[in-house]
């Protein structure tokens, strides 16, 4: 499965390039890119586990910028 979300207070282009790095290198994520212009997470990862990959690229997320979110 392949969804965009939208993120909310993404500051930093080298903050969301370390962002893709590390949700990238996520057992369930098969592929993700973060793009800083347009402020979208573009996910994807099995069906079955799909919400468990997004949960965990959120807290990649809040380790390299703690008020960014997942829109969901």
């Amino acid at each position: 499965m392949k969804r965009s979300f939208k993120l909310s207070e993404l500051d930093c282009a080298n903050c969301a390039a370390k962002m893709e790095t590390a949700i990238n290198k996520l057992e369930p994520v098969d592929n993700a890119t973060i793009n800083f212009m347009s402020q979208r997470l573009t996910l994807e990862a099995a069906d079955d586990k799909f919400d468990e990959a997004l949960d965990l690229a959120q807290k990649a997320i809040n380790k390299v910028e703690r008020g960014c979110k997942i829109v969901r």
